[in-house]
């Protein structure tokens, strides 16, 4: 079996077995996806909180799978797990039935085909980031800090809520592009974390979602790519957008 859903920001009541019981029917070779913004790898070292689901989770008779979205440590996901070939495709190991699908890869679950490609661009920076490094003291940045949340301000802080790896580096372009080479441009599924931009329009009629380098890329991706369904979360709703395109949050749907 094969579920997927969309962000988990951390918590993970959703897959409580009151919430979703088909995972009594489960085993550790059945599968869970989530859409990006897992948000248990985060404190670093590790805190109490995070562990407490990491290991909740292991636990459970499924596997958890993700690709990653804008809200991860990427100073931990990047740096502090073991790299291994899982099912086909590159991805880190956080615990032994917790994996992260790294970007451009291409896994495969009960004989299907799952393109992966997390990261997309945070909504809620508007207010700035701030960084450490552009202040000479410990002393003015923590009142730079102080003053910024006084005045309500939407942002974030650099390697300590926000990453500048939330969106690919060339390399990883590369190697989905690759990969995807090799697969002739072949997959069953997409699993993303952002959409591509045509999508991004049509969920937001009201107001302009700026683009970037990587909704504008999945935009042409999805032009040339052969695919049956493209799975993303990020814009916190469940909807269908069309035949192929899906928006996931709270719900879990099952693939196979």
């Amino acid at each position: 079996m094969i579920y997927i859903t969309g962000d988990c920001h951390g918590t993970f009541h959703k897959l409580k077995s009151r919430e979703f019981p088909e995972q009594r029917e489960m085993t550790k070779s059945d599968i869970v996806i989530i859409c990006g913004d897992f948000g248990a790898v985060w404190d670093r070292p590790e805190s109490p909180d995070d562990r407490y689901w990491l290991d909740w989770l292991n636990d459970k008779k499924f596997t958890t799978v993700f690709v990653d979205g804008n809200h991860e440590n990427f100073d931990m996901l990047n740096n502090d797990f073991e790299t291994v070939d899982f099912h086909g495709g590159k991805a880190h190991k956080i615990r032994d039935s917790i994996y992260h699908l790294m970007r451009g890869e291409i896994f495969e679950f009960e004989g299907l085909k799952f393109l992966a490609f997390g990261g997309a661009s945070s909504h809620d920076i508007s207010g700035g980031i701030l960084s450490r490094d552009d202040f000479n003291s410990e002393i003015d940045y923590k009142r730079t800090l102080k003053q910024w949340k006084k005045e309500s301000r939407l942002f974030r802080e650099n390697h300590v809520s926000w990453w500048a790896e939330e969106l690919p580096s060339d390399d990883e372009y590369r190697n989905a592009e690759e990969n995807l080479k090799k697969a002739d441009y072949k997959v069953d599924y997409v699993i993303s974390h952002c959409a591509p931009q045509s999508v991004v329009n049509s969920i937001y009629t009201y107001h302009k979602e700026e683009s970037n380098r990587l909704t504008l890329y999945f935009d042409e991706l999805s032009k040339r790519l052969t695919f049956k369904k493209w799975y993303f979360g990020h814009y916190h709703n469940d909807k269908q957008i069309d035949d192929k395109f899906i928006l996931l949050y709270d719900k879990i749907e099952r693939i196979k």
